[in-house]
């Protein structure tokens, strides 16, 4: 009976609250991975290049990755102090800030028109699949017999 006179929607959201206090992670959804299929303009099988140039080419890939996660990780912690700083001299340093030419769509005001006029969602595409390389154990590595059709 008192179910009945509560919204399920309250029952849920009084319900995920409660679990975020007692069980945080029973809230937890894993997405599932999804792997993108395989762009065109890949090699063909007499074009693909030798294991050894493949490995190479992962590993330096691999490297300019860390160093790249590295210096991101160097400039969000440098960017504590700079930001808060107004524009300035600071010793051999001048801080200012410019105005970027770069633009981006306002998702807010698109909907916002398509919902006026009755457009129904803003149509979204999704970004390009992520290269991704990972270092396999010795004993996992396989090499693949590419066979020409």
């Amino acid at each position: 009976m008192l179910k009945s006179l509560i919204p399920s929607r309250l029952v849920t959201i009084v319900s995920d609250a409660v679990r975020s206090v007692v069980s945080p992670a029973s809230l937890m959804v894993e997405a599932p991975t999804t792997i993108a299929p395989d762009p065109a303009g890949l090699y063909e099988a007499d074009e693909v290049p030798p294991v050894a140039d493949i490995e190479a080419a992962a590993a330096a890939f691999d490297q300019a990755a860390q160093q790249a996660r590295a210096g991101d990780r160097g400039k969000r912690a440098a960017r504590k102090v700079l930001d808060r700083l107004p524009a300035g001299r600071y010793g051999s340093w001048l801080v200012s800030r410019t105005v970027s030419n770069r633009q981006t769509a306002d998702l807010d005001a698109i909907r916002a028109i398509f919902k006026a006029h009755g457009l129904g969602p803003v149509p979204m595409k999704a970004s390009a699949p992520s290269l991704k390389v990972e270092r396999l154990a010795e004993a996992a590595v396989t090499v693949p017999v590419l066979v020409a059709a």
